[in-house]
């Protein structure tokens, strides 16, 4: 019989290193380097001063062992500087986004997070210092010294808009800008295995900022108007963007082909974009073509508008280019505006005028009229170019309208019941409860009240007639005489014998009233 083999111990996954220091260095094998091919280890140091050190090492290692076999450690030593780097090579959006993208990731992603390991750097504090960082400045200079930011790199001549730097924190848009560049790095670093986590995943991100549309109001957009017409293509254009509510981009980019002489209509096809000073053709921002119907009086203004450039045109001895711009700086319309200066031509001329308005409130303005107007909100949202059937535009353009809140409030109240309680002719607050009448004399003094309060019976108007009562209440002479006193009595009337009983004021009857209160009061006061 041949000796039973003893069987071999199974191998000791990882393993605990000492350093020279006397400490221990626990390391962990996690498979191969998802950039690099290279072998990649967990590590993690345990200092010998601490008890036991040698026990808190080997729960490392147990630790280290359970996050590769559930797959949550990192496999790549990648930092963020090396994924965006990846990220910048396969961006596939429109040209706008991206230059928005490669700026972010030059001015904020790089010098915030460069250097940090994707899988193990990125964790809750980190988050929210790179937060903190970007709300405190955009140069991120810590809040420490002063510094000129210069208009221009090189050598030049300082002019007032070279400027001492003062601290300004980003918006909250922004930041949530870079945290979309972010996003879509880490969701192909997931796609290329370098994570199997998501650090975002414990990143706090702004809220979106809720919209407050604020477009000009009626008499605000008439002085605009007036101002701009003293250029008239410039007016045209500002009556343009308040007519069909265009983004910029569209109404640099419109071009006179586009205006359809038929329907009496223009399309929308294109968009101006501007980085610098450079502008390119590109889409609408909803990547789509429409059709804006014009009314009679824009309709006229275009026309007129479109003979005038031609006939400029051709006292410059040119003709307008067959894709030339419905505006432009070029006689021959061939160049567009660029949508910078059009925003800043319209800002300097409200300043003057001293309008607190931006151009994109008028495309809120747009909006706001044709909501106002009763126009349903799917045509409303056709004509700005936006999605989801018009919730974003009663969401983010339709500001809140008085005339419209004052017409809701008339339809309301006209369907609501007669409140128990309202204001005579002298502001006085009074029951309008019908009272219980309980004798003849008292529905007489009712009634002889009520037209007093009412305004019926003013002050120094008399009374009918002890006979005229009588008659139309088919009481005595005596019932309709108790009735007149109780009048009295209130202060409402002054009566004679001989003379027809007088209507006083009111409120100076109340107030008389009070004032007999307080001597009857005081009266008591002093035989007690």
């Amino acid at each position: 019989m041949s000796p039973r083999k003893t069987p071999a111990k199974a191998a000791q996954r990882g393993e605990i290193l000492t350093l020279p220091s006397g400490s221990l260095k626990v390391r962990v094998y996690a498979g191969k380097d998802s950039l690099t091919g290279k072998k990649h280890f967990l590590t993690e140091t345990i200092s010998h001063k601490l008890p036991d050190y040698r026990k808190v090492a080997e729960r490392a290692r147990t630790k280290l062992l359970n996050q590769v076999d559930e797959r949550r450690a990192p496999r790549t030593n990648a930092t963020v500087n090396m994924l965006m780097d990846k990220y910048e090579q396969n961006l596939n959006v429109d040209r706008s986004t991206e230059i928005s993208y490669r700026r972010n990731i030059r001015l904020h992603i790089r010098p915030l997070l460069g250097d940090r390991q994707l899988g193990k750097d990125l964790h809750g504090e980190t988050w929210d210092s790179f937060n903190a960082t970007l709300k405190q400045c955009s140069k991120h200079c810590g809040g420490k010294g002063k510094f000129i930011e210069h208009r221009k790199s090189g050598e030049h001549e300082c002019t007032d808009k070279c400027k001492v730097h003062a601290c300004e924190g980003l918006s909250d848009s922004t930041i949530r800008k870079i945290y979309s560049c972010l996003s879509g790095a880490m969701k192909l670093a997931l796609r290329w295995g370098w994570i199997s986590v998501n650090p975002l995943d414990v990143a706090t991100q702004p809220k979106a900022p809720q919209s407050k549309p604020h477009p000009p109001s009626t008499e605000e957009a008439a002085i605009i108007v007036n101002e701009a017409f003293r250029d008239f293509a410039w007016g045209m254009l500002v009556w343009l963007t308040m007519v069909t509510g265009f983004r910029r981009g569209e109404l640099c980019g419109v071009r006179i082909a586009d205006v359809d002489f038929t329907q009496r209509a223009l399309t929308v096809e294109v968009a101006v974009g501007q980085e610098g000073g450079e502008t390119w053709e590109t889409d609408p921002k909803d990547h789509q073509k429409r059709r804006i119907a014009l009314d009679e009086a824009t309709w006229s203004l275009l026309l007129i508008y479109i003979e005038h450039i031609k006939e400029i045109a051709a006292e410059a001895g040119v003709t307008l280019a067959p894709k030339g711009k419905l505006f432009s700086r070029s006689i021959d319309h061939k160049t567009p505006l660029k949508p910078d200066s059009v925003s800043q031509r319209y800002s300097r001329m409200c300043k003057r005028l001293e309008v607190q308005t931006n151009l994109h409130a008028l495309r809120h303005y747009s909006a706001t009229e044709l909501i106002a107007a009763g126009v349903d909100p799917r045509t409303v949202a056709g004509r700005l170019g936006h999605g989801g059937g018009g919730a974003t535009t009663l969401k983010v353009y339709s500001a809140w309208r008085s005339e419209a809140d004052q017409r809701a409030a008339s339809t309301l109240t006209g369907r609501m019941p007669t409140p128990p309680i309202a204001l005579d002719r002298s502001g006085k607050a009074v029951s309008t409860l019908e009272p219980k009448i309980t004798g003849p004399y008292r529905k007489i003094a009712a009634d002889l009240r009520g037209a007093i309060t009412c305004g019926a019976l003013r002050p120094g108007d008399t009374l009918p007639t002890v006979a005229e009562l009588t008659t139309r209440y088919g009481v005595s002479a005596g019932t309709a005489n108790r009735a007149v006193a109780e009048l009295k009595a209130a202060g409402l009337v002054q009566a004679s014998r001989g003379k027809r009983p007088v209507v006083l004021d009111p409120s100076a009857a109340a107030s008389q009233s009070a004032e007999v209160v307080q001597i009857t009061s005081n009266r008591k006061a002093r035989q007690g």
